[in-house]
């Protein structure tokens, strides 16, 4: 069984850092771009960072351009959300994919029970 597992979640005050970790288990993802999203309380869901497989290209939302960094760790089968400088508004539960397609929220992606980031003021 394929499973997405995220964790590193938590509170923090802002300005602070927090790493976050998505194990995946079941398969070899080293060939999936994968990738982190958020949905804050009452909003949609939103991509955060999106890393692809075959290029190690790296891509961000403004919104956390310069403060968040997304790598990935194929030995281990796991990837990594760091998270610096944090603010009020990145306050969500934070969401793992994996997907053969370019876009995370194609049909067929796997996806974790995400993971609650809440940065006080």
């Amino acid at each position: 069984q394929v499973q997405l597992v995220e964790s590193g979640g938590g509170l923090v005050q802002a300005g602070g850092s927090l790493r976050l970790s998505c194990a995946a288990s079941g398969r070899t993802f080293s060939t999936y771009n994968m990738g982190w999203f958020r949905q804050a309380p009452g909003k949609e869901r939103e991509f955060v960072a999106r890393y692809m497989w075959i290029s190690g290209t790296t891509y961000y939302a403004d919104s956390v351009k310069g403060r968040f960094t997304i790598s990935r760790d194929s030995a281990k089968n796991t990837l990594y959300l760091q998270m610096n400088n944090l603010k009020p508004e990145d306050t969500a539960v934070y969401y793992c994919a994996a997907s053969r397609s370019a876009s995370l929220e194609a049909s067929g992606s796997y996806w974790g029970k995400g993971t609650l980031v809440t940065v006080s003021s």
